[in-house]
């Protein structure tokens, strides 16, 4: 093996084998989370230590526009990145032996770029670091499997499953609803093992297609980086099956949205101990002062936890998705879940970011709220006894009302970053721009011949 192939963890290794690598992808997660990049001949990438690419990218939509430049004219001078060796895996989908590697992004004086979603996480990892703290979280991603969708005007429909019926809402842990797409669920097991990405459990959600994939607990970015990839293998598992798979928020009517659930604890750096745990496993102030944190701030981080005009879609009552800022002990109604669990793993579990959120952003934005209630040391309000589907206005109704209230927030913004807030507050009102010229359907049919 060639020196970059000795820097490559023990799964990618495995992958190759005793093969030649024939290409290598160099990549980094925009604003979306959408993998941008580019992809060469495995021994150019042997022969090479960066790599260049406009940092335009940051700026540019989900509809492939671009967002005005908040720092100065619209040059877009490259950027240089430096790949991680400890991200490289296999894309075991393709015809060839091909890996990936996520690159860091550093401009060209070599300093981490603060737009970057990746590096924002980074950032906020290295805040708790200062105080001693290590943040531990443990992702849930929920999405559905669909029939294919050509024509975007055509309502998603479920998949067909093996049985030659369309897939059915409702059914909740069923195994047998698993079981009618398991051919899908069969490829995810095998890329992710090819990967050396672990898969905790998998279970039917209650809609129609609806699976959770749920992760084990540990580093930040590492988890942030393995939802990044499996959103892309899970959609690779799904075309070689005929179907979608999807990761909008709400996107078929009258099922519910999907969440990405965030499970977060902290632990001192030297003990290893979990500061939400004190003497004989009693609750102690940090645990809430990070609820407190939560409930404070995380009205304005919605912004990123809910990125698209259809993600607040799924913020409906009676829909197992949240709509308040609420907090209790086993209680799936609150936006703040602390679930049952030993002393040692108490947790506090962020119900409120929808599955359509870049990974990066969604876990930092949640250690962002908690960090600030641990510094402010602002307890949380009482605990909600009972189902907290109430009316609320603590969640902003739309992607204009989110923005509003993360510029809002100075302590938030300064803790993800001003450049960072800057850029993503032009892209996201630019996004919601664009959907506003959008006649929908519902106009047509209700407003063409009656107002």
């Amino acid at each position: 093996m060639s020196k970059w192939t000795d820097k490559l963890p023990e799964a990618a290794r495995d992958f190759i084998g005793d093969r030649r690598v024939d290409e290598v992808e160099c990549i980094i997660g925009d604003i979306a989370g959408v993998a941008r990049g580019k992809a060469m001949p495995a021994a150019k990438f042997a022969t090479q230590k960066s790599y260049f690419l406009p940092n335009s990218i940051f700026l540019q939509t989900i509809t492939g526009e671009w967002a005005d430049n908040p720092f100065d004219a619209f040059t877009e001078p490259d950027m240089i990145l430096e790949p991680d060796f400890t991200t490289a895996t296999a894309a075991p989908w393709t015809a060839d032996v091909t890996l990936q590697v996520i690159h860091d992004a550093k401009d060209q004086n070599g300093v981490l770029i603060p737009y970057a979603p990746r590096n924002v996480l980074r950032r906020i990892v290295d805040l708790y670091a200062e105080q001693g703290w290590q943040a531990v979280v443990a992702p849930e991603m929920e999405f559905f499997l669909t029939a294919r969708n050509i024509d975007p005007n055509m309502p998603v429909m479920p998949p067909m499953g093996r049985s030659g019926r369309r897939a059915a809402g409702k059914q909740a842990y069923s195994m047998s609803a698993v079981d009618e797409y398991g051919k899908v669920i069969d490829d995810i097991y095998d890329f992710a093992e090819a990967q050396g990405l672990e898969i905790d459990g998998i279970l039917q959600e209650g809609g129609a297609g609806q699976i959770e994939l749920n992760l084990a607990h540990g580093d930040p970015v590492r988890l942030a980086d393995d939802v990044f990839f499996f959103k892309r293998l899970i959609r690779e598992a799904a075309l070689r099956h005929d179907c979608f798979a999807t990761f909008m928020a709400k996107p078929i009517a009258g099922e519910p949205g999907s969440a990405m659930h965030i499970h977060t604890s902290v632990v001192d750096s030297k003990s290893g101990k979990n500061i939400f745990a004190g003497p004989k496993g009693a609750e102690t102030e940090a645990f809430l002062h990070f609820i407190g944190g939560l409930q404070n701030h995380l009205g304005a981080g919605i912004a990123l936890l809910a990125p698209y005009v259809n993600s607040y879609r799924r913020y409906v009552p009676d829909f197992a998705a949240p709509i308040n800022l609420e907090w209790g002990r086993d209680n799936r109604t609150t936006g703040l879940r602390v679930p049952i669990s030993t002393a040692a793993g108490r947790r506090v579990e962020n119900r409120l970011p929808g599955m359509d959120c870049n990974p990066y952003l969604g876990i930092a934005a949640t250690l962002a709220c908690g960090y600030l209630g641990l510094m402010e040391k602002r307890n949380p309000r009482p605990e909600f006894i009972g189902s907290a589907y109430i009316d609320s206005d603590e969640i902003p109704v739309n992607m204009g009302d989110a923005l509003d209230l993360l510029d809002e927030d100075a302590a938030l913004k300064a803790v993800l970053g001003d450049g960072f807030c800057k850029v993503y507050d032009s892209v996201k009102r630019n996004e919601y721009k664009e959907f506003l010229q959008v006649i929908s359907p519902w106009e047509r049919e209700h407003l063409l011949l009656n107002v």
